[in-house]
């Protein structure tokens, strides 16, 4: 019966992806307009989900990749034995994988559920989630090129993205210390890979990699078609008169940067065009905030983690960042 089960929702997925694929192709081959009339904010609504969504796949598919050579190859006691037992010098290591480690937060949920299932403390494994989409190397460079007549954002958008990521490492330690906070269908590490050791380990990636894929799929669809929603029918004006103020500006950005769901990569050109209409501190906000929490990651996020840690995640991410940029702002700029 749930192989049965397995099956029908395998076809579905794939029948879904071929569509998907066939309308992105030949979607402005096909006169819709002239079977339905479509409103044009649905039109728009429709190439921002389907931009955010073609973005995310490639470091979808590069996470849940990556996530599979972990589960086939990475040893628990391989893992435990490069992650100090003191708590709180276990989240400098974490920031430096997560400052190598060069994946969007599309691609850093699968990595960070599957360390924790083998082994890896909670707030070690949160500390890479939150690093490792704002420090590494592609979003420094983007950054740089995005703002380059203040070349200070680039350089402190790093500093302050690191002081945050220890900050919440050691509050989500504080809070959940070392208590199992996955999912119960994600309580144990799926060990029937490794119980036949003839089998092919590249083989058992690729298949773990596709289980993955399908798995996690649903929840990306889900929280693009909130983005793009959002996006569409949020007015830019509105947020710019709300936004006014030192207090404001980046409770509002971050606001922004939770609903666009940008990819860490591209997202400080989105930021660059605020420039001038918002502070330095709220664009601060917007770079820091969006890669470490945003609209589509908390979903992803909810088909991994418990629910009440998902909701303590966003708000403990939301204190920290807002309550720095703000000091960021009173004493440095």
């Amino acid at each position: 019966m749930n192989q049965d089960h397995s099956s029908t929702n395998y076809r579905l997925g794939y029948f879904l992806l071929v569509i998907f694929f066939v309308l992105f192709l030949f979607g402005d081959t096909i006169p819709f307009d002239r079977i339905w009339p479509v409103p044009s904010s649905l039109l728009d609504m429709n190439t921002i989900f389907i931009s955010i969504v073609l973005e995310a796949i490639p470091f979808v598919l590069l996470g849940v990749f990556i996530s599979s050579v972990i589960q086939t190859f990475l040893k628990e006691e391989t893992l435990k034995r490069f992650i100090p037992r003191n708590p709180a010098l276990a989240l400098f290591p974490a920031v430096t994988i997560g400052a190598i480690f060069p994946v969007c937060e599309c691609a850093i949920v699968p990595i960070v559920r599957r360390l924790i299932q083998k082994g890896m403390p909670l707030h070690v494994g949160i500390v890479i989630l939150v690093s490792a989409p704002v420090l590494n190397p592609i979003v420094f460079l983007s950054t740089f090129y995005a703002f380059q007549t203040d070349l200070t954002i680039a350089w402190a958008r790093m500093g302050l993205a690191f002081i945050v990521s220890i900050l919440i490492g050691a509050v989500i330690y504080a809070y959940f210390g070392n208590s199992w906070q996955l999912n119960k269908k994600n309580a144990s590490v799926h060990n029937h890979y490794h119980n036949h050791q003839e089998r092919n380990r590249l083989a058992e990636t690729f298949q773990h990699a596709s289980d993955e894929f399908f798995d996690m799929g649903k929840f990306l669809i889900l929280g693009a078609l909130f983005a793009s929603i959002v996006q569409t029918f949020l007015a830019r004006d509105f947020l710019i008169e709300l936004g006014n103020g030192m207090l404001a500006g980046p409770l509002v950005m971050m606001s922004l940067a939770y609903v666009l769901s940008l990819c860490s990569e591209a997202d400080a050109f989105v930021a660059s065009s605020f420039k001038g209409l918002f502070s330095t501190s709220s664009l601060l906000a917007f770079l820091v905030y969006g890669p470490m929490t945003d609209l589509k990651n908390t979903i992803l996020m909810f088909a991994y983690f418990k629910k009440r840690f998902v909701f303590a995640f966003i708000g403990i991410v939301s204190i920290i960042v807002y309550t720095i940029t703000i000091l960021f702002d009173v004493f440095f700029l």
